[in-house]
């Protein structure tokens, strides 16, 4: 009897943890994919035994042992967040029509891959739909009474999304910001001006150039291109990368290791594409507003002595 192997390609970023690189692994062993593309950056200069810990995470990926068409692009070199992981979806997207992203320390249930599934194939022509979130931030708040609502935020940890939506659209360099940031459309999605100083902020270090990242990006590309989100009722991913071992998020906060909940089949859709703005509104009060970032930075600089600078 043949495999029943998973049709959607899922592209994986890894780097330097085996650990948590594992335990996401072994969630994308159990539905089998067809094809699995992984992205990989090399060790970092003057960090001792990272080498090691980079080719501890690669070879774990050796271990597919289902039928499954394994593509790997691994750095030598170490690109950083921001480089590595656009050039890697960059590749991505020229070599599959559409994809599941999981970064190494996004642990997601079994249904995300079910949810992700029929999303993409629900909602391939209809280009104001730039992705389909696997996170869910609203704290066990339903959103509508179908299983899933859209909105403009783009939330990351576990997404997918369609080639046609990330080639020609993304630019890591957001070089279309400074005529972008004085347009109406632009007003029109900040909700509020402390929303408004929020992203403004975060535009212009990203266009400046001092944010080692590639998800702002992201975020930009579809509000440019007039694209929402989908974000599912029920939370399907927990981020269990927070702590010394990460990039950015090394210390933990309430995002961390949230738990997750099956979502179940047949899903409830809406009865349109339409902006759920009462979630938007609680996601800009509770983590895109001036004010959070200013609590944020006070409890760094608490919590780590150190002067932040924004």
């Amino acid at each position: 009897m043949a495999e029943d192997l998973f049709s959607v390609p899922i592209a994986f970023i890894i780097f330097n943890r085996p650990e948590v690189t594992l335990r996401i692994f072994s969630e994308i062993a159990k539905i089998k994919p067809k094809k699995l593309l992984v992205i990989g950056d090399g060790q970092r200069k003057g960090v001792p035994g990272e080498d090691i810990r980079v080719q501890e995470t690669r070879a774990i990926i050796e271990s597919v042992d289902w039928n499954c068409e394994v593509i790997t692009n691994y750095s030598e070199i170490n690109m950083g967040c921001k480089r590595r992981v656009s050039t890697g979806l960059d590749w991505v997207f020229s070599q599959v029509n559409e994809a599941i992203i999981l970064e190494d320390d996004c642990l997601p249930n079994h249904s995300f891959f079910m949810f992700s599934q029929e999303m993409l194939e629900k909602y391939r022509s209809c280009p104001e739909i730039g992705m389909i979130a696997g996170i869910n931030f609203q704290k066990g708040v339903q959103r509508g009474d179908a299983d899933y609502y859209f909105s403009k935020y783009m939330h990351i940890w576990g997404w997918a999304t369609w080639s046609d939506r990330w080639r020609n659209c993304y630019d890591v360099d957001i070089k279309e910001w400074p005529e972008f940031s004085k347009s109406s459309e632009y007003a029109a999605l900040t909700a509020s001006p402390e929303n408004g100083r929020y992203w403004s902020n975060i535009f212009n270090r990203v266009y400046r150039g001092e944010i080692d990242t590639w998800d702002y990006q992201w975020a930009f590309a579809n509000w440019l291109h007039n694209r929402i989100c989908i974000i599912p009722n029920f939370n399907l991913i927990s981020n269990i990368g927070f702590g010394a071992g990460a990039t950015h998020t090394k210390i933990e906060n309430p995002l961390s290791n949230l738990p997750v909940i099956n979502i179940t089949f047949p899903l409830k859709h809406p009865d349109c594409i339409k902006i759920n703005l009462e979630a938007d509104r609680f996601t800009e009060m509770n983590y895109f507003s001036e004010n959070i970032l200013r609590k944020m930075v006070k409890f760094l600089q608490k919590r780590l002595k150190i002067k932040v600078d924004r």
